[in-house]
């Protein structure tokens, strides 16, 4: 800004014709003043004003000078109204994703209270709960669950989201209370299973009194959509993996009850993934914090 902080200076010289009167507008010592005019002089290579123990004029190339640093000041000036004018009124189209559980039930409810704030800023939400490459597919945020794998994005923290296994009261009845994941496995249950792109193996690592536990499960049925899996849990086929927030509204009318209690799944962060670059964009700054504030609070207003 050094330089910018010269030109400010010459231009108010100029214009008010005093090298005092130019550092008191630009709240300086005459002698910074004075100096920031030394710099430019030395930069151009010609003298910018001509000075007498009694006054200060212009040179024919000062003179052409302020001309210039007139318009790149203006032009300055312009572009800074611009940005502030985009932070309050930004526009354009965001592309998010977020997985099916979550957009469903959190995101996607948020978007009309976003856009009644934000008006001029599109929302092209894409759900899937298969994991995407933000770069490759073109996206501009992503909801995510757990633990990203790609150290080069950003992270914004939302909340902790607490989970559980849980099961319909007809498979409960049919199969039997697992209290633990022991019992789980040892008992042969079926585990709805979400397949991710090159999965070898199903485990759900459970909290138990012995500390952090492997377990590997398996079941007939997965799938790569969360919803399905649900579908198939409230049909009693099977147990199912879930953070609370996704499954409150079954737990609390008894359509979905939790099993395998002493040994519960762990919390899973839920937060914004995001390129660095994306900070500086006025819209993806907004949408980040207004979903940071209003998903922490859906989840606090909802036990998730």
């Amino acid at each position: 800004m050094s330089y910018i902080n010269n030109l400010k200076t010459f231009v108010r010289v100029y214009e008010l014709g005093s090298m005092s009167a130019a550092a008191r507008d630009q709240r300086v010592s005459a002698a910074v003043a004075s100096a920031r005019i030394g710099e430019l002089e030395k930069h151009l290579g010609t003298r910018l004003f001509s000075r007498t123990t009694r006054s200060l004029q212009p040179t024919e190339q000062g003179g052409i000078f302020y001309k210039g640093a007139r318009r790149i000041l203006e032009a300055i000036e312009e572009a800074e109204t611009a940005i502030a004018d985009a932070a309050r009124n930004p526009r354009g189209s965001l592309h998010v994703a977020a997985p099916l559980g979550i957009g469903k039930r959190l995101v996607a409810p948020l978007i009309p209270d976003f856009r009644a704030r934000y008006p001029n800023v599109d929302i092209r939400l894409r759900l899937s709960d298969r994991r995407l490459d933000l770069t490759a597919e073109a996206l501009d945020l992503a909801f995510f669950l757990g633990t990203p794998e790609e150290s080069s994005l950003r992270i914004r923290p939302i909340a902790e989201c607490p989970r559980l296994l849980c099961a319909s009261p007809a498979y409960v009845a049919r199969r039997g209370m697992p209290r633990n994941g022991r019992e789980l496995v040892e008992g042969g249950h079926d585990c709805l299973l979400l397949r991710f792109p090159g999965a070898q193996e199903f485990v759900w690592t459970l909290s138990t009194p012995e500390g952090p536990r492997r377990f590997e499960v398996g079941g007939a049925y997965e799938s790569d959509d969360g919803d399905v899996l649900t579908g198939w849990a409230l049909a009693g086929h099977g147990i199912i993996l879930k953070p609370r927030f996704e499954v409150a509204a079954h737990l609390e009318a008894g359509r979905l009850v939790p099993v395998a209690t002493e040994t519960p799944p762990f919390d899973v962060t839920l937060a914004l993934l995001y390129p660095h670059k994306r900070l500086q964009d006025p819209k993806a700054r907004v949408f980040i914090d207004f979903m940071v504030r209003a998903c922490r609070a859906e989840l606090a207003a909802g036990g998730g």
